[in-house]
């Protein structure tokens, strides 16, 4: 029996990158998985999106371990879209357990030069989509009966800010007041409700020429080794990056039973840098 044998869960932003190993782990310890991703460009963001080959590709993968795969091209801003997902989830896997909210984008601005259309995407999508995300998710768990775990991927930047990501900042640190909210409304449903922060993870929405640029503003070019060399001394472990199979085996905790009377915290994995 795996961990989460028997489950069904729900990832958004699964269609690569720390979404995808998420998916996979809890599918290779037993659950089923509905995999969601908004699969196009959005105008502020730096970096290419996940693409419609990139979530077949996390379906593909979550099937080859034994499991059901429902997947879903939405846009966590849509509530609408989010609604008919959950709806066809259940529909077709019988029921929703965990809940990942794990979609999210990153811009860098001085905070005084933000544009209204990045503070407004950035808002939109990483509180707001996760919001959407859970009103649309939750009535199911709760209709389930069973109890079940939501897990709010937040950030270490709520807790060791950096320049220029003012509006990410923002929005990751309201994700704590909701999660704090929900976990007192849904403990009577036997609902639990985390926030989970990662620090610098190696993924696509970090190694990219935008966020090489915002940790070495003093170099015209910066390359991933240029990142590594500052982020290697704020981390307490000797490593330049987290592995995402370390953040996807938190969430396996999370969503597991093993973390039946963990509800309303914050769980790093920050290789230190909390420290």
């Amino acid at each position: 029996m795996g961990r989460v044998e028997g489950k069904v869960a729900l990832v958004t932003g699964a269609g690569r990158g720390q979404g995808r190993r998420h998916a996979v782990r809890l599918a290779e310890e037993g659950a089923d998985v509905v995999a969601l991703d908004v699969c196009t460009p959005i105008a502020t963001v730096p970096y290419a999106m996940a693409s419609a080959d990139d979530l077949a590709e996390t379906a593909r993968l979550v099937a080859a371990a034994g499991r059901r795969v429902v997947a879903v091209e939405a846009d966590v801003r849509d509530g609408a879209a989010l609604d008919e997902a959950c709806a066809r989830a259940v529909d077709e896997l019988g029921r929703l357990d965990v809940v990942v909210a794990n979609a999210g984008i990153t811009s860098t601005s001085p905070a005084l030069e933000i544009t209204d259309e990045m503070w407004s995407t950035m808002i939109d999508v990483n509180l707001t989509g996760v919001w959407r995300t859970l009103k649309a998710a939750g009535p199911h768990v709760v209709r389930g009966g069973r109890g079940g775990s939501m897990i709010i991927v937040s950030s270490m930047a709520t807790m060791h800010p950096n320049e220029n990501i003012a509006h990410y900042t923002a929005a990751k640190t309201g994700l704590v007041g909701l999660m704090r909210v929900l976990a007192k409304e849904l403990a009577r449903h036997s609902i639990r409700v985390n926030t989970l922060h990662p620090g610098t993870v190696a993924t696509p929405m970090v190694l990219n020429d935008a966020v090489y640029r915002l940790f070495r503003p003093d170099l015209e070019n910066p390359t991933r080794e240029d990142l590594e060399a500052v982020t290697r001394t704020t981390h307490a472990l000797p490593v330049a990056l987290i592995d995402p199979d370390a953040v996807a085996d938190a969430v396996l905790y999370l969503a597991s039973d093993e973390s039946r009377y963990v509800t309303g915290s914050t769980v790093t994995v920050s290789a230190g840098n909390d420290l």
